[in-house]
């Protein structure tokens, strides 16, 4: 890997085929060497993006007791706000605070024979003192979901696969999911974690970061290698069910954020396009299968074909607060795998 992930521009995928062959050969190249790249051409304008930036900056100004009225620990659904340092990557606390937002729907309490995963559809939690985030936060789940529809079509294609293959997977209910997020600076104990080396659940992330920078995406030698801001561009990353779905060809990246320095802040928004969450990924067909290394193994994190077990199990491990109040029957291993 390269110091700079390709930039790929997804204009071209509608400039005509031969256009639409060359972006789709470097897109192939992209998910399937790297699993990291810039996205440019992808018709989300500047002001839609600075509304974004300016709405969540303003979360973040409120009185600690305005952003502490919606936190996630009022919220079996995991929705809400989460202080510095009470999340957990790989086991160790992440130096950031953040609001989760995902798909607006009624909560869903589910039955004695179904499965836990069911808890993470609910409603959001809304600060009182800023009612225009409601607005921006569920426009931007609604902009980009529609080019994330728009990408995975374009890789499904461009690795020999139908486009359509995994339609019925994120019909009706899809599990969308946002974050807003702050890195208020260095750790009191100086530690640099950010958030910690992780790979994500699901099928594509999409992250507009601001132009601090301290994204991280490990190279093949185990080295982390800077992420800076493209200017305009959202970083894409492929998850896991992508590399379950090809059997290892797609790749999914470990990839952190180190803390910026002193009392910087950094702002970022990550948008996880995921399917509904009792989808059963089934293998995608494709052209190439025959030359899929097959799926990175890590007994600390097993990976299941139906989604929502993939989903859950993520949840009770980076917020155990909120495990510990909403859900102690789910930290039982039988309950979780089960």
């Amino acid at each position: 890997m390269s110091n700079k992930l390709p930039v790929l521009d997804l204009s071209a995928a509608s400039a005509g085929p031969e256009a639409r062959a060359r972006f789709h050969e470097e897109l192939h190249s992209a998910a399937r060497d790297v699993g990291f790249f810039h996205l440019t051409g992808h018709g989300v304008t500047e002001a839609e993006t600075a509304d974004l930036w300016r709405t969540m900056r303003e979360f973040f100004a409120l009185p600690e007791a305005d952003r502490l009225s919606v936190s996630n620990l009022n919220s079996p659904h995991f929705r809400g706000y989460t202080r510095t340092g009470d999340e957990r990557t790989g086991g160790s606390q992440d130096w950031r605070d953040q609001l989760d937002i995902g798909a607006e729907r009624e909560a869903r309490v589910p039955g004695t024979d179904e499965p836990g995963y069911w808890w993470l559809e609910g409603p959001n939690q809304w600060p009182a003192a800023l009612p225009e985030l409601r607005t921006a936060a569920l426009r931007w789940i609604d902009r980009l979901s529609g080019v994330a529809e728009r990408l995975l079509h374009e890789l499904l294609t461009a690795i020999g696969a139908p486009e359509d293959f995994y339609d019925k997977a994120f019909a009706d209910r899809p599990h969308l999911h946002l974050k807003l997020v702050r890195y208020p600076g260095s750790a009191p104990d100086g530690a640099g974690q950010g958030v910690g080396a992780h790979k994500d659940y699901g099928f594509l992330t999409l992250l507009l970061q601001d132009e601090v920078g301290g994204l991280q995406v490990e190279g093949s030698d185990g080295s982390f290698i800077d992420v800076p801001p493209v200017p305009g561009a959202f970083v894409i990353n492929l998850g896991e069910l992508l590399e379950v779905a090809t059997n290892g060809y797609l790749k999914a990246t470990n990839h952190r954020v180190v803390s910026p320095s002193g009392t910087r802040e950094r702002f970022s928004v990550p948008f996880f396009y995921n399917p509904r969450l009792d989808a059963r990924i089934e293998p995608v067909p494709f052209a190439h299968a025959d030359r899929a290394p097959g799926v990175t193994q890590d007994d600390r994190n097993p990976l299941f074909a139906e989604y929502g077990r993939n989903e859950i199990k993520g949840w009770l491990r980076a917020h155990p607060q909120v495990a510990a109040r909403h859900h102690a029957a789910l930290l039982t291993e039988g309950a979780l795998m089960g």
